[in-house]
């Protein structure tokens, strides 16, 4: 190595000849310092030695030996992701639909125009990235065939009113269990109908059964309504009539049994004078049956004077 000379001023210098080392050795410590990445507060840091995963790495600064040898990725594990099945946003509130994402059979043979909204995170990253490839088609196709097989369970009737909450709970869990199934590393987060109405062919007719199943439904309210005021009316006043009879009835009995008491003592009376008691008897009855009018009591032959057994003078005359 010969050396290198340089003049300062007057001087002349001499320098060894080091060649190519500073800068191998600049290129080396550069290589060494690119090993060095940052893993975000929301992301897992997967570590790949010569392609092959061999770590996980949590958030903050993190080291892996330099490219080829290591390579890192940093998936975003709790952004929630979003999948629409038959429409596709378009911006400022607009959208177009496709229907042949949309259109399915339901269980009754009927055809509805069903639109699906899929939120979906990462829950395990090494499946997530190394499982399987083309994560958001994937995750589509199977919403798609979920949500036709559970619509293809239910009837149409169902799914346009208040089945629509069950549909949204089933399709979720069976596209959870797919995605388990195939490993792939995603948690559904939530499923959402956005829309289920009939086709556009047909839903002027569908409004027409609907409006008259409406109106059955509020004749029928009303018929139920005009029962429930009804017979609540009749069973009380059956109740009313049943209590008046049962008190009808007692005050029969208690004065039949009044009437045979009075009955027994006059007769008890009648067995010790019989005369006397049916003289008695025969002017009560007298004084009843002819009311207001003067009477007087003619002795028996033989004369004698009046009889005066009963008092007949009323208070307000005399009889």
């Amino acid at each position: 190595m010969s050396p290198k000379r340089i003049i300062i001023g007057d001087k002349e210098l001499s320098l060894p000849d080091f060649g190519l080392l500073p800068i191998i050795s600049i290129g080396l410590i550069l290589w060494l310092i690119s090993g060095v990445y940052v893993v975000g507060p929301d992301e897992v840091g997967v570590v790949q030695t010569f392609g092959k995963h061999t770590r996980v790495a949590q958030s903050g600064l993190n080291y892996h030996f330099p490219f080829p040898i290591e390579t890192v990725q940093t998936p975003k594990v709790t952004e929630v992701k979003r999948i629409e099945i038959g429409f596709r946003s378009m911006g400022k509130n607009q959208f177009r639909t496709i229907e042949k994402e949309s259109l399915m059979l339901t269980g009754d043979e009927n055809i509805v125009d069903a639109e699906l909204i899929v939120q979906y995170k990462i829950k395990d990253a090494v499946n997530y990235l190394f499982n399987f490839v083309r994560p958001e088609l994937t995750v589509r196709e199977a919403a798609e065939a979920s949500l036709r097989t559970i619509i293809g369970k239910h009837k149409i009737d169902e799914a346009l009113t208040s089945g629509k909450f069950v549909v949204q709970e089933e399709t979720k869990e069976l596209l959870q269990s797919i995605m388990d199934k195939y490993g792939t590393g995603i948690l559904i987060v939530a499923v959402q109908l956005q829309d289920v109405s009939p086709p556009k062919q047909v839903i002027a007719a569908f409004k027409d059964v609907a409006s008259a199943k409406e109106d059955k439904n509020r004749m029928i309210n009303q018929a139920e309504g005009y029962r429930n005021d009804v017979i609540p009316k009749a069973r009380g006043e059956a109740q009313a009539m049943i209590r008046e009879a049962e008190g009808f009835r007692e005050s029969r009995i208690k004065r039949s049994e009044g009437d045979v008491a009075k009955f027994n003592a006059m007769l008890v009376e009648y067995k010790k004078a019989k005369d006397i008691t049916r003289k008695r008897m025969y002017l009560e009855t007298m004084e009843e049956i002819l009311p207001n009018i003067e009477k007087y009591i003619i002795p028996e032959s033989g004369g004698g004077n009046l009889l005066n057994l009963l008092n007949l003078n009323s208070e307000g005359g005399k009889k």
